[in-house]
C-alpha cells in the first residue's frame, strides 16, 4: 500500500456558507426589515457575471429565507447554495517507491474507469473492474501503444494515461535546482506535490488556468498569504467574476495564486483564470505548511503550455 494518511478533515471546514447569485444584479438591503418589505433601501446590488457571496447568518419570515453577507441582506430566492467539495489529497509518511495518481472519470459513463487485461484497444478484454472518479491508484509499469501511455495499476490491469492524473515522486529537486523544500505543480497531469527535506510529504489534484488564461511554467516563490480575500476579474468594462471570501490564498506569480475553490465541483482539468485551484481542505493544508519565500516549481512536461503571455 501507499505510505499515506488522510489529512485532518477539519481542514475542510469553513466559517461561511457560499451561494451563487442567480440574478445579474441582485439587491442587497440594509436591514432584514428592508429585505422583507422589498423597499428602496438597497445598499448596493451584486455585480455582473459569475458571482458568489459568503453568508454568515440567516433569517426566516413567512415562508421565505433571507441571508446576510457582511454587507446587507439578500433574498433567499436570489441565491443557489453550493455544496463545498470535501475531497482531500494525501499526506505521505515516506516517499513512495512507485508512481501513483487519481482516476479522472468525471465525463465517463457512470463516473468510473474500467481496466483492460492488456494495454491498447486492439483486444476487447475489459476486466469488469472499475475505479471511481478521484480514486487513488498506484502505477507499477508503463508501456506506449500508439500515441498514449498505458499504466499497469494491478496484475493484468491497465488504464490509458488520460484517465489518470499521475505523480512521479522525486528523490532530488528538479534539474539544476538545489532546494530541500518546494511546491511542485505539474500542468499536464494537473497535480500538486509538496517536498520537505527532499521527501514527498503531500500530493493532490488541482485545476490550473485554461487557455487563454494560462498558469505559466516557471520558478516562483510564495509572495503573500491571505486567509480570506475577495477575487474579482474584469473583462473589458464588465466583471467576469466576483468571488467573496476565497479561503487560504497564496500568491506566487503576480495575480496567480494557490487558493481554495469552493465553487469548483471537480478537479484534474484546466478550468481557472490562471490560479491553481484546490479544494478548501487542500488549500488549508498547503497554507499551514508553506511560508512566504518558499519555492514554487511549475512545469508542463508536454511542452504545450506557453512560457508567458508573449508566447501565446
Amino acid at each position: 500500500p501507499l505510505p499515506v494518511q488522510k489529512p485532518d478533515p477539519s481542514l475542510a471546514e469553513l466559517q461561511y456558507k457560499y451561494a451563487y447569485v442567480i440574478p445579474e444584479r441582485a439587491p442587497i438591503y440594509r436591514t432584514l426589515e428592508d429585505a422583507i418589505a422589498e423597499n428602496n433601501n438597497v445598499i448596493q446590488r451584486t455585480t455582473w457575471g459569475f458571482t458568489y457571496v459568503s453568508i454568515s447568518r440567516s433569517a426566516f419570515h413567512e415562508g421565505k429565507y433571507y441571508y446576510y453577507n457582511d454587507i446587507g441582506w439578500l433574498a433567499g430566492d436570489d441565491l443557489l447554495f453550493t455544496q463545498v467539495p470535501t475531497f482531500q489529497g494525501v499526506e505521505f509518511l515516506q516517499t513512495p517507491e512507485h508512481d501513483f495518481g487519481w482516476i479522472l472519470a468525471v465525463f465517463a459513463e457512470g463516473g468510473t474507469a474500467e481496466t483492460k487485461r492488456t494495454p491498447g484497444y486492439e483486444l476487447n478484454d475489459y476486466t469488469g473492474h472499475t475505479f471511481n472518479h478521484m480514486e487513488i491508484v498506484q502505477i507499477y509499469d508503463s508501456v506506449t501503444v500508439g500515441d498514449w501511455d498505458w499504466y499497469m495499476v494491478g496484475p493484468d490491469e491497465w488504464l490509458i494515461q488520460r484517465t489518470v492524473a499521475k505523480v512521479s515522486p522525486r528523490s532530488t529537486p528538479p534539474e539544476g535546482l538545489d532546494w530541500d523544500r518546494w511546491i511542485e505543480v505539474n500542468l499536464y497531469e494537473q497535480t500538486l506535490a509538496v517536498y520537505d527535506e527532499r521527501e514527498l510529504v503531500f500530493a493532490t489534484l488541482i485545476a490550473s488556468g485554461k487557455a487563454p488564461l494560462f498558469t505559466y511554467p516557471g520558478i516562483f516563490s510564495i509572495e503573500e498569504k491571505l486567509d480570506l480575500t475577495r477575487m474579482r476579474w474584469l473583462a473589458g468594462e464588465d466583471i467576469a467574476y466576483n468571488l467573496e471570501s476565497v479561503p487560504w490564498t497564496m500568491y506566487f506569480d503576480q495575480d496567480r495564486a494557490f487558493h481554495g475553490a469552493y465553487w469548483r465541483a471537480s478537479l484534474g482539468y484546466p478550468q481557472s483564470h490562471g490560479c491553481v485551484n484546490m479544494t478548501v481542505g487542500d488549500s488549508h493544508w498547503l497554507y499551514d505548511w508553506a511560508e512566504v519565500g518558499d519555492h514554487v516549481y511549475v512545469y508542463d512536461p508536454s511542452g504545450a503550455t506557453p512560457a508567458s503571455e508573449a508566447d501565446r
